[in-house]
């Protein structure tokens, strides 16, 4: 099974042409990699303009709702994000959990109706109890087919990560709940510096990148890094 590392740009780049080349530069960086499947989530604005069928980057969005379509004014279904190209949708972010003020139920919601749509959730969680109540209702296959993301709320764009240790034992807690088989990331400011060790020590199965992955180099970098291993 190969690695996952997914680039969470949030609201940025400001301009199409700097998404554009971020984009380009990603790509042409890492057509040799073969361990790892990169995937992007872009804002909505710019995913039908980097899509593309022969790209080896994945897709994904970075949210979605829980409704297949209808009167709900700002929203994206999934239904919408799988017909435009995506593969995955990030879900409970901290900061939708945060500022959008998303509920546990409402994410359940969404893993559901992702699930539903075909998508690969990228459950974002920062506590072991948040599991329990985004993943209610679902059968132990659909856990499976999640990857789960461990973001320490306090460790997202501050530049100081989550210890070696400590994370190693968040994610054998993880996996003690949903599974051998689910895919344990770790997000919260990976660099270049400390990817190997998240995967080779603390054994995760991928990382969730925020701000290192709006530039190009040091996202080629930690992909190489994580494909060597």
């Amino acid at each position: 099974m190969k690695y996952l590392i997914v680039a969470n740009w949030k609201c940025n780049p400001v301009t199409l042409k700097e998404a554009e080349s971020i984009f380009q530069k990603t790509e042409k960086g890492i057509k040799d990699v073969k361990n790892v499947e990169t995937i992007i989530c872009p804002p909505f604005i710019y995913l039908s303009k980097i899509v593309s069928e022969k790209s080896g980057i994945k897709i994904g969005g970075q949210d979605c709702y829980s409704q297949e379509k209808g009167a709900f004014t700002g929203e994206m279904s999934p239904n919408m994000l799988k017909e435009i190209g995506c593969q995955y949708v990030i879900i409970g972010h901290s900061e939708r959990r945060k500022y959008q003020k998303e509920t546990d139920k409402m994410i359940n919601e969404k893993i559901k109706a992702a699930l539903k749509a075909g998508l690969r959730p990228i459950l974002c969680i920062d506590n072991i109890d948040q599991i329990k109540k985004d993943t209610d209702g679902l059968s132990q296959s659909d856990i499976n087919s999640l990857a789960i993301a461990y973001e320490p709320i306090w460790a997202i764009g501050t530049g100081k990560a989550c210890g070696i240790s400590e994370a190693k034992e968040m994610n054998l807690a993880i996996k003690e709940i949903s599974g051998k088989s689910a895919s344990i990331l770790y997000g919260g400011s990976v660099s270049s510096q400390n990817a190997q060790e998240y995967i080779k020590e603390a054994g995760f199965n991928g990382l969730l990148v925020g701000g290192a992955s709006l530039k190009p180099e040091e996202f080629i970098e930690i992909i190489k890094i994580v494909d060597s291993i």
